[in-house]
């Protein structure tokens, strides 16, 4: 990737608006086609703008994946908190697969979570962003903060806080964030616990983005493991994962894999071109399929 021009982005030089991102529908969820460079670069364009408008609400940035796809069509809930994000990205390479057989508007490249996490904290450090880390456990919050100041000399932890709290505990725990001054805050809390957390309280935030991150911390720690770069590459991820964690996730992907191959080949094309999608019952805030809370 060409290095990002933070002197470009300070001088208010516009990558791109949000009003005006290039999406496609993929498997039903509408999906910015941008490159990882360029949305490292909208990243660091909203947070600094962000910073020159303390009143302005925090944007909030999700990763579409075949588990999210899935949840999204399954769960009328869970699909408006994808409807209301301000950013859906391409975390699976399923996501991308789809939009370049289906669409003539394929998206640019895969972002996935994992690597984007790195892209940003090197931007990061060279634009001055400060991030929060929330969730996990402790031990691994504490590492993934120390690595990844170690890793990009000039990052800035403005804060970070382990997983483990409750909804009553929300109020304060925005006000701490929001006393630390930090720019992004990455959302590690587990689906769907941590797009809730990022919808509920987006207003309270003063964040410039809220990214969800699902395991990224335990990857960056190291005891998550990634899959060879064929696997990541061809889209057969999720079989590594699969392999190495069989009794946690087998039923996860048993049901969510044909649900999200389904609404992939059905759901996906130009938006000028797609349908809405039909009306359905509002569901319950929790409402989900039994096994399927947790990343």
């Amino acid at each position: 990737n060409a290095p990002l021009d933070t002197r470009k982005v300070a001088r208010g030089v516009p990558v791109a608006s949000n009003d005006s991102l290039p999406v496609v529908m993929v498997g039903g969820l509408k999906t910015v086609r941008l490159s990882p460079e360029k949305l490292t670069h909208l990243m660091v364009e909203d947070c600094l703008a962000a910073r020159a408008n303390p009143g302005r609400i925090a944007k909030t940035v999700f990763a579409a994946n075949g588990h999210a796809i899935a949840l999204a069509a399954l769960d009328a809930g869970f699909r408006r908190m994808f409807e209301d994000a301000d950013i859906v990205h391409a975390d699976g390479q399923a996501s991308v697969f789809a939009a370049k057989i289906f669409t003539s508007t394929p998206i640019e490249g895969r972002s996935a979570t994992t690597d984007f996490l790195h892209d940003a904290a090197r931007a990061a450090a060279r634009a001055g962003l400060r991030f929060f880390l929330l969730g996990g456990t402790e031990e691994i919050n504490r590492r993934c903060a120390q690595i990844l100041k170690d890793t990009y000399p000039g990052l800035v932890i403005a804060g970070r806080r382990h997983g483990y709290f409750s909804i009553d505990e929300e109020e304060s725990i925005c006000e701490e964030i929001n006393r630390s001054g930090a720019d992004v805050l990455w959302t590690g809390l587990s689906v769907p616990l941590e797009y809730e957390f990022a919808t509920r309280n987006k207003h309270r935030l003063r964040a410039g983005w809220i990214v969800t991150c699902g395991g990224c911390f335990n990857f960056v720690t190291g005891d998550y493991a990634r899959a060879p770069s064929w696997m990541q590459a061809t889209g057969f991820e999720w079989l590594y994962r699969l392999a190495r964690e069989p009794k946690r996730l087998f039923w996860r992907y048993a049901v969510t894999n044909p649900v999200a191959l389904m609404m992939l080949l059905t759901r996906t094309a130009e938006i000028r071109q797609y349908p809405p999608l039909a009306a359905s019952a509002p569901a319950p805030e929790h409402e989900t399929l039994p096994g399927l809370r947790r990343a």
